[in-house]
């Protein structure tokens, strides 16, 4: 079984995010950039499904620019065997995102897609979603446990009220949550063995998909500053001031 793992490029998880001057978007120039922290647990778990047997090959895809090559290398240094990178500069969506991934995956014919439940720049939880529909595959969302069968995933799900157990035909496609695994560091040895490791490069146009943004970002701000709390002398105080000034009973 193939599992294919598409990773997305972001803003590292430790950096503070500065919104730009004239307010168009958030200041990416000389920013610390990493994969997508859901994406590192899907490589993870592709990765041990095939340290134990489960999978024959693990392909690492990222959509994005030049730089997002970085990021497959880093998926390939984890234990991916080979990238495969969609080129493209401009704002990509959700949808886009899954119309390339549904070209991709009937190219390469995977038993398994993994990704990451969400993006932290965007936080949309969609193109696992979407990519499902479109390929008419099951789905098996906020997964914290994945066991391999024979033609089939059990899969534990993070769900609202506790956890809920499924079992899904395979080919499927998985998103993962974040008490799934926990992500190996690239040693050194196997960082050198990620460059000789092959990324196919293509194009939005090769996969015949329109990746122009359906939405427009008309202004991005930063969040109010919080105010300093007050101290209350009773109940009847606290009620009062919920109700009559926060409006929130």
């Amino acid at each position: 079984m193939k599992v294919l793992v598409p990773v997305k490029r972001v803003i590292d998880y430790n950096v503070k995010v500065r919104v730009k001057a004239d307010q168009s978007g958030v200041e990416l120039a000389n920013v610390k950039m990493s994969m997508n922290p859901f994406d590192e647990i899907a490589v993870e778990e592709a990765i041990r499904m095939k340290e134990a047997g489960k999978a024959a090959e693990v392909v690492a895809v990222s959509i994005g620019p030049s730089q997002a090559q970085e990021t497959i290398r880093t998926a390939l240094a984890m234990g991916a065997d080979r990238g495969i990178h969609v080129l493209h500069d401009g704002e990509v969506e959700p949808l886009a995102v899954a119309k390339m991934l549904k070209a991709l995956v009937e190219k390469e014919q995977p038993g398994v897609v993994i990704l990451g439940k969400q993006a932290i720049d965007d936080d949309c939880n969609q193109t696992g979603q979407m990519l499902s529909a479109l390929l008419g595959w099951s789905q098996a969302t906020f997964a914290s446990r994945i066991e391999v069968g024979d033609g089939e995933l059990t899969v534990t799900r993070e769900v609202d009220g506790g956890l809920e157990t499924i079992k899904v035909k395979t080919p499927a496609i998985v998103t993962t949550d974040l008490r799934l695994n926990e992500p190996r560091y690239a040693s050194l040895p196997n960082i050198m063995k990620a460059k000789k490791k092959p990324i196919d490069q293509s194009t939005p146009a090769e996969l015949g998909v329109d990746p122009a943004p359906r939405l427009a970002t008309l202004k991005v701000t930063e969040p109010p500053k919080r105010q300093g709390g007050v101290k209350v002398a009773d109940v009847a105080e606290l009620v009062s001031k919920l109700k009559n000034e926060a409006k929130v009973i």
